[in-house]
């Protein structure tokens, strides 16, 4: 019996729907990317629901004939390739003829098109792909596309759509970089609390509209043409990378992608300039012969092969470096001075301290064993228990380095540490208390809390514990409203990209209501007046950020979880305390371990963070055995 089936059209449009469309950001997506190929001079976009009940597209383009309009909805119907062979020869956006399509098997879509040279235009009404009605209508020239109710034939993929502010947020995401690849084009987006309008310009242009804050002024201008690949665009001054929201935009042959190989490359770039946690922003156009770039890797057309990639890596490594050359942004090196300058902070303090070491001087010898020559079996090797001997010509490099020794052995002192903490996943049981609770307690490294109890060796990570108990006292203040708030004599001002500015919008009830003051003042910028007072002590302007980047990273899970209320309540307890908790290198004095170990083991479930890493593990006597044995 025959069991092999053909699928109907509305089906497979409805697979093919789940790689091209997987989220309102991706309708966006494709439909800009027709406008543009249309030769659209103006592109407007209105969202409604994050995309969820409406998404809008009117463009000025060519618009469609009659025809070609009813034909645009057929799977791979396109007009941008007729034979295999052009696909080696692409200009344009899209040429799959899937786009269409796929968004009609999943959404209800109303298309208005008219050309130039036609006095009527025609109106189409699809309804999961099944074609309602055709019909002339009046409207202006070029194309205007509504989609509504997205995936209401798909309840369990509609279900998995995150919440308004994490899809507006993938929605602002897409924006920018379709903006960002058609800086030629007057683009706009109206999401209903927000309404952007870009004006046609040059790159540097739009990206000044796009993220403002003079970020125009940070920037380094890079412009290579070989015969082989063209190259133009902008990374960010060193001095100007950032530790979170660094920009990457890649764009080939007129294509945003996303390229591993490239961004290491140009990320490398930066080796020894910038800060390790620190990465620098860039805006690079590339452009290649059409034969020497496969863009029919994935259906989002954001994944390319290049055929001589190594070549192009070179090149484009080589344009980067020597932009930063060029400008001024690498070190210097002063050979003519003995010593390295030190950039040293205070009135009156000298940048290079002339400090003179008698020529009998001996570091090693520390004021203690008066007598006992560098020979002498004094320094225990690393890992082995045991001694080795001091060698004068290994270590004359270190002898004015005593950071680099203490670092050194605190690193040696940290991996012993680690080597007896319990593996991953294995969690510590308390079946008693130190006894008394936290007494005899002591630091190790500055890191860690020494304790004893009935069951052996208690080994609390300072952090961890302060963040803990911190995250539970917040998280109860906050959930009763009754975080202290403390006003900042001087207001410290903040301005925030678009995402960042959705991400304000979300949570800014219960930031006021958990201590935070901000007002608008212009620009996209913000006044921080006031803080809760547990923070007051640290960087406001970094703790709103750190927030806010938190909503927007993990926003995919707001609105799944059966109280989203509460868990913005809680990532907004976790940044708090974050920006609270003691650091790892502080020393604490005897009454403060004591009260952060006892504060600690009066929680319901001391053992794990919020973010489930180990606080403490405990070295029951067996395994002291096992250890010392």
């Amino acid at each position: 019996m025959d069991v092999i089936r053909l699928l109907p059209d509305s089906v497979a449009n409805q697979i093919a729907a789940g790689e091209v469309i997987q989220r309102p950001a991706s309708v966006i997506k494709e439909l800009v990317e027709n406008a543009a190929d249309a030769g659209a001079t103006e592109i407007k976009i209105y969202v409604k629901d994050a995309g969820k009940t409406l998404i809008q597209v009117v463009d000025n383009g060519r618009g469609m004939s009659e025809t070609d309009a009813r034909m645009a909805f057929e799977r791979h119907a396109t007009s941008k390739i007729r034979k295999a062979e052009d696909l080696f020869s692409l200009s344009t956006m899209g040429f799959r003829g899937e786009a269409l399509p796929s968004i009609c098997a999943i959404s209800q879509v109303e298309l208005r098109t008219r050309t130039e040279d036609s006095q009527m235009g025609t109106r189409i009404v699809i309804n999961g792909s099944q074609v309602e009605t055709q019909e002339p209508c009046l409207c202006e020239k070029g194309t205007v596309i509504s989609i509504r109710n997205l995936f209401y034939n798909l309840p369990a993929r509609r279900k998995f759509l995150k919440s308004d502010s994490g899809e507006l947020g993938h929605i602002m995401r897409e924006f920018e970089r379709m903006a960002l690849v058609n800086n030629k084009i007057r683009i706009s987006i109206d999401t209903g609390t927000r309404q952007i309008e870009l004006r046609p310009g040059s790159m540097l242009q739009r990206i000044n509209d796009l993220w403002k804050n003079n970020l125009n002024m940070q920037l380094i201008p890079i412009d290579v043409d070989t015969e082989l690949v063209k190259i133009q665009g902008y990374v960010s001054r060193p001095e100007f990378a950032r530790r979170r929201n660094a920009l990457w935009h890649l764009i080939a042959n007129g294509r945003h992608i996303n390229h591993l190989k490239m961004h290491k490359v140009i990320t490398g770039c930066f080796e020894n300039l910038i800060a390790t946690d620190t990465q620098p922003c860039y805006f690079i156009k590339i452009q290649v012969d059409p034969a020497e770039i496969d863009i029919n890797i994935h259906p989002s057309k954001n994944e390319v092969k290049l055929e001589r990639e190594t070549e192009i890596l070179s090149i484009l490594g080589a344009s980067v470096k020597a932009a930063l050359g060029k400008f001024a942004a690498t070190p210097q090196i002063d050979f003519d001075t003995d010593l390295v300058p030190v950039q040293q902070k205070g009135e009156g303090r000298p940048e290079n301290p002339d400090i003179k070491v008698p020529s009998d001087y001996n570091p090693f010898d520390m004021g203690i064993g008066k007598g006992i020559s560098p020979d002498a079996e004094a320094f225990p090797s690393s890992g082995s228990g045991g001694y080795q001997r001091y060698n004068p010509a290994e270590n004359r490099s270190n002898v004015r380095n005593w950071d680099t020794l203490y670092n050194r052995f605190m690193n040696r002192q940290e991996e012993n540490a680690r080597e007896m903490m319990p593996v991953e996943g294995v969690l510590p049981s308390i079946d008693d208390n130190p006894t008394p609770p936290g007494k005899g307690c002591f630091q190790y490294g500055d890191k860690y809390i020494v304790t004893s109890t009935r069951s052996g060796i208690m080994i609390i990570d300072q952090h961890r514990a302060h963040l803990k108990i911190l995250f539970e006292d917040c998280l109860r203040n906050v959930r009763r409203m009754e975080v202290t708030s403390q006003r900042i004599l001087f207001p410290e001002t903040i301005a925030l990209d678009p995402e960042q500015q959705d991400a304000l919008a979300h949570v800014q009830g219960e930031l006021s209501a958990i201590g935070f003051s901000l007002e608008y003042e212009e620009d996209n910028k913000w006044s921080i007046a006031a803080v809760p007072a547990m923070i007051s002590q640290s960087d406001a302007r970094e703790t709103v950020l750190r927030i806010l980047e938190s909503v927007r990273e993990e926003s995919d899970s707001f609105g799944t979880t059966p109280d989203p209320v509460n868990d913005i309540m809680e990532r907004i307890a976790l940044v708090m305390a974050r920006s609270a908790a003691i650091v790892r290198g502080r020393r604490l004095s005897e009454t403060e371990m004591e009260t952060l170990v006892g504060q600690l083991l009066s929680l319901p479930d001391p053992s794990l963070t919020p973010s489930g890493k180990l606080i403490f593990t405990i070295l029951d006597e067996d395994r002291l055995k096992s250890i010392l044995s």
